[in-house]
């Protein structure tokens, strides 16, 4: 086999998810259209108090910055 050839296996997993193969240690490779799909889950109470309390916190320390520039 010339050393420009992939083995079989490596060919059909690259027609089938249209990406090279990657070895284990090799972190995947994430295309930029399945990045932005992002989503916020908040589950507990808990969380939604603390998200919601860094928000209202972002704009309070917006507001008390432009008062004192």
């Amino acid at each position: 086999m010339s050393p420009d050839r992939k083995p079989r296996q490596e060919a059909a997993e690259e027609k089938i998810s249209g990406r090279p193969h990657t070895s284990e240690t090799e972190a995947p490779t994430i295309s930029a259209e399945d990045a932005r799909q992002g989503e916020i889950i908040l589950r507990t109470r808990r969380r939604r108090i603390i998200f919601l309390s860094g928000l209202v916190g972002f704009v309070v320390l917006v507001l008390v910055m432009r008062i004192l520039a």
